[in-house]
């Protein structure tokens, strides 16, 4: 093994002495990063509640220092730092940090498309490989989505590449929302859509002045009935389905009509 090191010139005279000393370093380091994480843990158990996050945010810096300190201190011991040797390293590194990387270039020039062709900003709500949420922050490598059970997505802008983005807002501050119905299939259809135009015009979510469309498939199984109306805010369109379907359902059980019912398959 040792040899073999030898055989490149920028390693000098290694010998085993070297290598374990390499070793003891890097064994160190490791146990100072995790020593390092569990003082940073316990202090964010301790103090205030209010710097508790903050605490932990600092915490992979600390240990990113450490473990960079550790680098630094080993290489001298390895290489004889000599001009030409310094010049092989950087060059080595520029190549292992470019092959690295390459995925964040990537995701870098997405990023820059993004922007540039206006794919989407903050405040609309988009769908990224089946992940839909609102846009709060566009970075130069990622965008940021908040869905609709409050958790924050991270996505490489790199996934326009290879994944269809959906926007439904586009800029806009309303959305149109598409509330669906499944109804037994003996029933006025006529006095259905009516009614549920009805009920979209009464909802205080809906855009006011902007159209509503009923739209009816039939099934073996029963109709489809879609209610397509538009959202004043964006934000508001979980709570505009689910008026629309509380209020919906109400009116047509007032009308007597029966709901669809899939029966089940047996086990």
């Amino acid at each position: 093994m040792i040899e073999q090191l030898r055989s490149w010139d920028f390693l000098g005279n290694l010998t085993w002495g070297h290598i374990v000393v390499v070793s003891a370093i890097l064994l160190i380091g490791r146990l100072t990063a995790l020593a390092v994480r569990g003082v940073m843990r316990l202090l964010a158990e301790r103090a205030p509640p209010r710097f508790r996050l903050a605490i932990l945010r600092v915490s992979p810096l600390l240990r990113l220092a450490v473990g960079a300190a550790a680098v630094l201190v080993a290489v001298p011991v390895l290489v004889e730092p000599t001009p030409q040797n310094i010049i092989v390293i950087i060059a080595g590194a520029g190549v292992a940090v470019a092959f690295t990387l390459k995925d964040y270039a990537s995701s870098l020039v997405a990023g820059l498309a993004a922007i540039l062709e206006n794919s989407y900003q903050p405040g609309d709500w988009i769908d990224i490989g089946g992940t839909y949420g609102e846009v709060k922050t566009i970075s130069l490598r990622a965008v940021w989505l908040v869905t609709a059970d409050d958790t924050a997505v991270v996505i490489p802008h790199s996934r326009l590449w290879s994944s269809q983005v959906a926007n439904g807002t586009n800029g806009q501050r309303s959305l149109l929302c598409v509330t669906r119905f499944f109804l037994h299939p003996d029933h006025d259809a006529a006095a259905v859509v009516r009614t549920l135009e009805e009920v979209s015009a009464g909802s205080r979510y809906r855009l006011t002045d902007s159209d509503t469309t009923v739209v009816v498939l039939e099934h073996p199984w029963g109709t489809e009935y879609k209610l397509k109306a538009y959202v004043a805010e964006s934000r508001e369109q979980f709570a505009f389905g689910t008026d629309l379907t509380v209020r919906g359902k109400t009116a047509l059980r007032a009308l007597g009509v029966r709901f669809a019912a899939v029966p089940l398959a047996a086990a």
